[in-house]
């Protein structure tokens, strides 16, 4: 199996979250950023010890189409949306994520930066989240969030491609959505009935007992158990998110699988529903805004990049790396490197 990107990595304290989409003519110049990302990390985490940087990046189905000939993941597609009897959530646009976490929201920025920089004229940010440690790692809805996370070789099964798709074995498939929390309405329910939403209690973190747990709460639904009794999961490592001045704040949920099987059938059944409820309860409480697809490859990919498709184009801008003695002779302003950061929030 080739060596994950840092999918398994703990949850850090910080994480930005890009989403890009390739330019006219951009692939050359979003593939040369590819082979010097783990460069561009390297600089920020050396200069940051002990802020666990790191960066997964992951690829949608129409890129690989433009940036790489051959072989594809087996299974990689675009988002489909969901659309149900109550509630929907949109397929949004995106071609590349970057995945991007630290201890410390500046590691994260200048990272970002980094990046940014360099898919000037080649890609273009249609995204951007800043996410944070709530509390005790805590959503904003004030239940505990992942608890229920595969761990150790349970969560690499969970998450990584293995022998089905030996060129692929390592990598994993991603979804990423943004949810946002009316959370006027939600803190206008009592403890019990948030509860019975989420089916777990909330201070304590205890799963609620199968008799009293209602079949619409959010962890009924997303419980996927086939017909021999065996339950799949999938590795979350989802983020709160927002700004208070404008109550634009949710959850940025992010799903790392071995299959998108798995996360496609949680949708399904949270926006279509089960044979017990019309949708999962938390959707009341909880409205998709973005939702993307992308598969991460394994650390090495990178390193040797597959061949460019004959259609790619041929001439990328040169990067403008961020150097405080370039920007001082071009008589520019670096804080432009950012400009082109913008998310829907």
């Amino acid at each position: 199996m080739g060596e994950p990107q840092s999918v398994l990595d703990p949850l850090t304290s910080a994480a930005t979250f890009l989403v890009a989409t390739i330019d006219e003519d951009g692939e050359a110049g979003v593939r040369r950023l590819l082979t010097e990302l783990d460069d561009l990390r390297k600089s920020v985490g050396f200069r940051s010890p002990g802020l666990a940087v790191s960066c997964v990046t992951s690829i949608g189905s129409a890129a690989w189409t433009r940036l790489f000939a051959g072989p594809r993941p087996a299974e990689l597609h675009e988002f489909p949306g969901y659309s149900g009897p109550v509630h929907s959530c949109p397929a949004t646009s995106g071609d590349l994520l970057f995945h991007i976490k630290s201890e410390a929201t500046g590691t994260c920025y200048e990272l970002a930066m980094a990046i940014v920089s360099r898919l000037r004229g080649a890609a273009t940010v249609v995204d951007e989240t800043s996410g944070f440690r709530y509390l005790d790692r805590r959503d904003l809805l004030g239940f505990v969030d992942g608890t229920a996370n595969p761990e150790g070789s349970a969560a690499a099964a969970a998450a990584l491609v293995g022998d089905e798709d030996p060129e692929f074995s390592g990598g994993s498939y991603v979804l990423v959505q943004k949810y946002l929390h009316p959370l006027d309405e939600w803190n206008a329910l009592t403890v019990e009935q948030q509860e019975h939403v989420i089916g777990r209690t909330k201070l304590s973190d205890y799963e609620l007992p199968d008799a009293v747990k209602p079949a619409d709460s959010h962890v009924t639904v997303n419980t996927i158990v086939d017909a021999a009794g065996v339950e799949h999961e999938i590795l979350r490592a989802n983020m709160p998110f927002g700004t208070v001045g404008d109550g634009q704040l949710g959850t940025y949920y992010i799903a790392y699988s071995a299959t998108p099987s798995i996360p496609a059938k949680m949708l399904e059944r949270m926006f279509l529903g089960t044979d017990d409820a019309t949708h999962d309860r938390i959707l009341d409480f909880s409205t998709a805004v973005t939702g993307t697809q992308f598969f991460a490859p394994a650390a090495d990919f990178f390193d040797n990049l597959p061949d460019a498709p004959a259609s790619a184009g041929a001439d990328a801008p040169e990067y403008r790396h961020v150097a405080e003695s370039a920007v001082a002779a071009a008589g520019s302003d670096d804080s432009l490197a950012i400009g082109s950061l913008k998310g829907v929030v």
